[in-house]
């Protein structure tokens, strides 16, 4: 509902603006124009660019090296996401990397990390080709890390000397010369100038726990949208804000295009100031017509960071070159309901109500107060549709790089059965006529909803079954002893 409300105001937001605009176009610059440092010095300061001598010689082989060997192990694929109640097949292609466990959600789809080497994990990964671009990843995350911590250092230090604006863009000036200490930077190396709580946040707000890979080939894509407001060409991404993060932490975007293919030149006509074979990230002042947007052109082994809230405050869309363009979107992802540690930790909270009779050696539930009732059933619609109906959804995706999630995930479908137990037993105690009256109504009620609900997306889930992906899913539901069906019927004739 909340999500809703929210893409409904969004729409209002875009009709507004494209009315305001009628036929005209914003204006935007590039680095071709005159204006353009003063314009992100003024208005983009938080977005940091480096170019790609910056960054170690070896990082970029590995790195590069890794995003080629995915490629060629199929290794990206299209997402399909919700948006406005319909499903669509992102034009990117994408696969998600990082911390064991962790799970990324964007446009009500769930993405499963595919783990990176972590200490203390046992991960077996399909070949030693997928181990090692993984084990690149990591390498580029730890570096993005630092680079982050001394970028919202060199902020902080700016802010706290009264200068309002820096910006960084290596061409004009690189702040980053004297900070390019290579490997690890210890507590005591990246603190410098600040103070122990401040350090904390730093740290915290530049731990990136995962990164969402996106590949795409433009040439072999059939239609791509057309930027609306600046008229800046072919959109490979849409304008946004990422979303489920920590607040106010960094995003770190490594861009790598395979440029050195030979291409003809374009026969469409040139945008004013940016170069349509070139892919570049496109900013603008979210809802804003006043403020000219930028186009900062992107070549390969470039990386930028959008510190702080500039994430909140604007808006980026990335726009297509003509090359081929790999990039690697570190984030620091808001998993307080996103880890398999969580929703293990709410599967044991809810089977707590669960007992095995001793006399009859049946099961039986020690609760039947409302309040427990709603806190079981709303973790099993949880369970259902938010780990293993998109877990199974996305198919044999992560099989590709390692067997590791299926443990998990069928230790999760053991909890989700006798959940299942759980709502069977419920409805049967319910109808009980030695059951408080005032609190039989209260527990039925409460138990309506929440099946009401589950029945709702049980049949979402089957008109979204495009593929044998959910095979799996239909199998578990043919297996099931009761539907939600059941259920509230049964829980109705309660009421009567």
């Amino acid at each position: 509902m909340k999500r809703r409300a929210g893409e409904r105001e969004k729409d209002l937001k875009k009709k507004k603006l494209l009315e305001e605009l009628g036929e005209k176009r914003l204006p935007y610059m590039t680095p071709a124009d005159s204006d353009f440092h003063q314009l992100w010095k003024t208005k983009y300061s938080k977005l940091i660019f480096r170019k790609s001598d910056t960054v170690p010689e070896e990082l970029h082989q590995m790195v590069q090296e890794g995003f080629l060997t995915l490629r060629r192990h199929d290794c990206f694929f299209q997402d399909l996401v919700r948006i406005k109640g319909k499903d669509f097949l992102t034009p990117v292609s994408r696969i998600l990397i990082g911390n064991p466990g962790c799970t990324y959600k964007y446009l009500n789809t769930r993405l499963f990390t595919v783990p990176w080497p972590t200490e203390g994990y046992d991960i077996k990964y399909c070949s030693p080709e997928i181990h090692d671009a993984c084990k690149a990843l990591i390498r580029l995350n730890d570096y993005l890390h630092i680079e982050a911590v001394k970028a919202l250092q060199r902020q902080n230090l700016f802010e706290t000397k009264g200068i309002k604006d820096v910006t960084v863009m290596d061409r004009e000036q690189n702040f980053a010369t004297s900070f390019m200490e290579k490997g690890s930077v210890s507590k005591d190396q990246s603190s410098f100038c600040v103070p122990e709580d401040d350090y904390i946040s730093l740290k915290n707000r530049t731990s990136y726990n995962l990164t969402l890979l996106n590949y795409m080939d433009p040439l072999q894509m059939l239609y791509l949208k057309q930027e609306p407001y600046f008229g800046m060409g072919n959109m490979a991404v849409s304008w946004h804000h990422d979303e489920n993060l920590v607040e106010r932490s960094t995003v770190a975007v490594y861009s790598y295009s395979c440029e050195e293919s030979d291409m003809e030149e374009s026969n469409e006509q040139k945008l004013k100031g940016r170069d349509p074979a070139v892919w570049h990230v496109g900013l603008k002042v979210a809802w804003d017509i006043e403020t000219p947007g930028l186009a900062i052109p992107l070549h390969q082994g470039d990386f930028y960071l959008m510190l702080d809230d500039l994430n909140m405050t604007h808006q980026h869309c990335v726009l297509a070159g003509f090359s081929p363009r790999f990039s690697s979107t570190h984030r620091v992802a808001e998993c307080s309901r996103g880890t398999l540690e969580y929703i293990l930790g709410q599967c044991e909270l809810a089977l707590q109500n669960l007992q095995t009779d001793p006399d009859s050696i049946g099961l039986s539930l020690k609760s039947l107060e409302t309040a427990v009732v709603k806190q079981v059933e709303e973790i099993h619609n949880e369970v259902e549709f938010e780990w293993l109906r998109q877990f199974w959804f996305q198919g044999k995706r992560y099989l590709k790089f390692t067997d590791w999630w299926l443990k998990p995930m069928a230790k999760l479908e053991g909890f989700w059965r006798k959940m299942e137990i759980m709502t069977s037993l419920i409805v049967s105690e319910v109808g009980k006529e030695e059951q408080m009256e005032e609190q039989r109504n209260e527990t039925i009620s409460c138990l309506l909803l929440v099946l009401t609900e589950r029945q709702k997306l049980r049949k979402e889930w089957t008109a979204s079954d495009l593929s044998e992906s959910l095979i799996h899913m239909i199998c578990i539901n043919r297996l099931l002893p009761y539907t939600s069906l059941y259920f509230i019927k049964a829980s109705a004739r309660c009421l009567e």
